[in-house]
């Protein structure tokens, strides 16, 4: 979609889109052409349109053989995730409607809410048809660009800083929205690749690399698939960027879980595609901070791999050794996220010495039943970091919710026969998951895990997104490093 800030009227426009307050149609009459007037209002009180964010009214009026159409959108209380919320509203009202373009007057926005406008509409509009072949005409997407005016100057600057957080979130969701036969290992790095165009530095550690490295955990999950496990590293380092270590981003990657010999219940299996859903967060946020050019020195680590069950796979009940040197007792195949993630983590705090790690996993299902959909988990050993990432996730949507570790939950992981086992008992799954990993970070380095299993897929749409990928974690990730390294 085409985002352009105009100054000129709407004449050659297909729809006329105008932001209304709560309770604030009367201060919007004199902006409606004077044909849709009246008509806005007794639509409004016939539709109980309040201008609640994210709403919208629709109407139309004729002038002889002309009909114009008009769409009204809730901004709320006018704050900036409001006008963001109309963007989304804008788009998820007008993209297969027959509209080709917009006229939005944003009189009175600010440049900020006229860009997180853009922003809406555009991460709203993204979807995926490429393996649709017999899309009804009806169906398919007609709304080419918006033409926004009104707004304070500097809306365009705003603007080009979120179309590249947004390029990463579309990045992000095309990723996780592929299947696993489009989407494996290899193929993920592939996509990758792209990154490099905009300077970032792509290095690839292959099977073989792993286990001469002693990633035995890692290289595990995937030996029972065909296609081989990838251990992907990226690193930004912008112009301007400050000195010392960088920030590190780890996600995990498994492209699809099977649940390897513990095997899943068939039924939604399917869905196991988006199990690299951190992964696909680490290369969104990477591509989101090298297209905007940002002044900071961050490393994003994808560990990925394919988990199935043929006759070479982990057995439950293997011991591995992982790069730290540490045991593990593979109890549950199907908990092999952790056990991606612990080397990729240990390989990174020795390569990079970072003083602060985040990694991103959709690790439990019981995050799901603790969170739902609204929030992904946060756990931490520090509470500023933990106050950062929440903070951040506040200012764009992306809430998290913290949750405890102590030694009492770390002893449940405890093993007879190695340093650990990879799951503990069924209470509390999402924090000893979360305790099996800080089990592999090193002293002095702050480190936070989210688990975002309830947050990479919806079922249902949303203000900025439509049924399915979400792009979860790109937004929180990018708007942390800001806070963190440009503040």
């Amino acid at each position: 979609m085409i985002i352009e800030f105009v100054s000129g009227g709407a004449a050659d426009r297909d729809v006329l889109v105008v932001p209304v307050s709560t309770g604030g149609l009367a201060a919007i009459t004199d902006r409606l052409p004077e044909s849709f007037r009246s008509l806005a209002a007794g639509a409004a009180a016939q539709a109980r349109f309040d201008g609640a964010a994210g709403t919208s009214l629709e109407a139309y009026s004729g002038q002889g053989a002309v009909v114009r159409r008009l769409l009204l959108v809730g901004i709320g209380n006018g704050d900036d995730a409001a006008y963001e919320k109309a963007g989304g509203a804008v788009s998820a009202r007008l993209l297969v409607s027959g509209a080709e373009s917009v006229h939005a007057d944003l009189s009175g926005a600010s440049a900020q809410a006229a860009a997180r406008f853009a922003l809406g509409a555009v991460l709203r509009a993204w979807r995926i048809d490429r393996y649709r072949t017999r899309l009804p005409v009806n169906q398919r997407p007609t709304l080419a660009g918006i033409a926004i005016a009104g707004c304070e100057e500097g809306a365009e600057a705003a603007w080009a800083k979120l179309r590249a957080v947004a390029e990463g979130v579309a990045f992000t969701r095309d990723l996780v929205s592929e299947p696993g036969n489009i989407i494996y290992p290899q193929s993920f790095v592939d996509r990758c690749s792209i990154l490099a165009e905009s300077g970032v530095a792509i290095e690839v550690l292959d099977e073989k690399q792993m286990t001469d490295l002693g990633m035995g955990a890692f290289v595990g999950v995937g030996q029972g698939s065909v296609r081989p496990p990838r251990l992907l590293s990226m690193v930004w380092k912008g112009e301007g960027a400050p000195e010392g270590a960088p920030l590190v981003l780890i996600g995990k990657g498994v492209t699809f879980d099977t649940g390897g010999i513990s095997i899943k219940p068939a039924a939604g299996m399917e869905d196991m595609k988006w199990d690299m859903g951190g992964a696909g967060a680490v290369a969104g946020t990477m591509l989101a901070l090298a297209r905007r050019k940002a002044p900071v020195h961050v490393v994003g680590v994808c560990a990925l791999a394919e988990n199935m069950p043929d006759g070479n796979a982990q057995r439950p009940g293997d011991i591995v050794t992982t790069l730290s040197g540490q045991t593990v007792e593979v109890i549950n195949t199907d908990a092999e996220g952790r056990l991606v993630l612990c080397d990729a983590m240990t390989w990174a705090q020795r390569k990079f010495k970072p003083e602060t790690m985040v990694d991103l996993a959709t690790l439990t299902g019981a995050m799901i039943i603790s969170l739902g959909k609204e929030h992904g988990g946060l756990f931490s050993n520090d509470d500023g970091l933990a106050h950062a990432l929440t903070s951040a996730g506040v200012a764009v949507g992306e809430k998290l919710w913290r949750f405890p570790l102590g030694e009492a939950y770390d002893k449940l992981i405890d093993s007879q026969i190695a340093d650990m086992k990879n799951v503990g008992p069924r209470d509390g799954g999402s924090i000893t998951a979360a305790q099996f990993l800080q089990r592999y970070v090193e002293p002095g380095v702050k480190w936070a895990h989210l688990d975002i299993a309830g947050m990479v897929w919806s079922d249902k749409d949303g203000p900025t997104w439509a049924k399915g990928a979400t792009g979860y974690g790109v937004r929180l990730l990018e708007a942390f490093v800001a806070a963190q390294q440009e503040a």
